[in-house]
């Protein structure tokens, strides 16, 4: 990063931000959102739920603990530690400042470095709080980060238009043995995006992990299972309904339905409810939820939609409400084993206060 050359993001509504490049030096496009997040840069831009997204990082000093050893792995069957996926899922990264000098006795490389490996272009040296008011105030929008200024009216493909979830995981079933070979707990896990730290979080306690893709039908499997995941992943909830018809259907089967993140508003989905668009969604490790009649939990989240609680049917109730801004957290049948999370109990980043949710669905099995 001996040379500095000039990069801009361009928004839908017009605005031009002006920086440096680091990464890829070449363009991009995609939905721009940010986090809060201060730390965890390897774990979110490896995060399949970022996939179509340009992602702003509001904390001001990103790179400086470098990234591990990276394998990459295009096929989706990763479960390395340390990243959430075997590839970057973001389309682009945008930092006020970049830190070049790294330390960490578990870093391999540079940030730069590991962007530039991987095709991923990147913005330093903008202004991100004005980025972010401004992605608050107007709401998430389109974006591109070009090399170039350009004129005329910006065409940028709306990730959320398409099945993006369906892209970004495994294609073929896959499956994980805990240590425990002979495990009597079997979890069919429906990989919308799914990210490693759920796959970890099973392994660890003694389930065996079936990895299925996104419009895999329960009805039709040739693996038992004592339980059906929906995992989270990218995009509008509504444009898997290969995924969301097939779960409905999966009712019926009586067995233990657990769903994290887009998993908890497609099971909202299959249920009759409905699901709409946050302004600017929840994308950070310090948000907190309450359980209705119970505690308030500190939670990681990466999320644009939420299901919309005034449309859920007589027989569903919802169960964590968002305490910043009242939004649905969390919804569960009212005499079914049917449940599921906003946030990510996983954390990976950030904290694990609602690991406990792993084991109410294994007990359930």
């Amino acid at each position: 990063m001996n040379e500095k050359k000039k990069v801009y993001l361009r928004l839908a509504n017009g605005k031009i931000f002006a920086g440096y490049s680091f990464g890829k030096y070449g363009n991009t496009d995609g939905e721009v959102v940010f986090t809060t997040g201060m730390t965890g840069y390897p774990e979110s831009l490896t995060d399949p739920s970022y996939s179509g997204q340009i992602l702003v990082f509001t904390y001001p000093l990103i790179g400086n603990y470098g990234i591990p050893e990276f394998k990459r792995d295009d096929t989706a069957k990763s479960v390395q530690d340390n990243f959430e996926s075997g590839r970057i899922s973001v389309r682009g990264m945008i930092i006020s400042n970049y830190s070049s000098d790294y330390s960490h006795f578990d870093a391999a490389y540079s940030l730069d470095t590991w962007l530039k490996d991987n095709d991923i272009p990147g913005i330093y040296g903008i202004d991100t709080r004005e980025l972010t008011k401004t992605l608050r105030t107007t709401g998430v929008m389109l974006g591109r980060i070009t090399t170039e200024i350009e004129e005329g009216e910006l065409n940028v493909v709306d990730p959320n238009e398409t099945n993006i979830a369906a892209e970004v995981g495994v294609q073929e079933p896959v499956v994980y043995l805990p240590q425990k070979k002979n495990s009597k707990k079997k979890i069919l896990l429906i990989d919308c995006g799914v990210k490693n730290n759920i796959i970890r979080n099973f392994l660890s306690r003694d389930a065996e992990v079936i990895r299925v893709p996104a419009g895999f039908d329960p009805l039709d499997s040739q693996y038992e299972f004592g339980g059906i995941f929906v995992s989270n992943g990218p995009g509008d909830p509504k444009m898997c309904t290969s995924t969301i018809e097939n779960l409905r259907n999966s009712f019926d089967l009586n067995v233990p339905i657990f769903g994290i993140c887009l998993g908890s508003q497609i099971l909202g989905l299959s249920a009759g409810a409905d699901t709409y668009k946050l302004k600017f969604g929840h994308r950070s490790q310090n948000q907190p939820c309450i359980e209705v009649g119970g505690h308030c939990y500190i939670t990681s989240q990466n999320h644009g939609y939420a299901v919309d609680t005034k449309t859920l049917p007589e027989d569903w109730e919802e169960w964590f409400i968002n305490n910043n801004d009242g939004t649905n957290e969390g919804v569960k049948h009212k005499s079914k084993p049917f449940f599921a999370v906003q946030f990510h109990p996983e954390s990976s980043p950030g904290p694990n206060d609602t690991g406990w949710l792993f084991d109410r669905f294994l007990d359930l099995i």
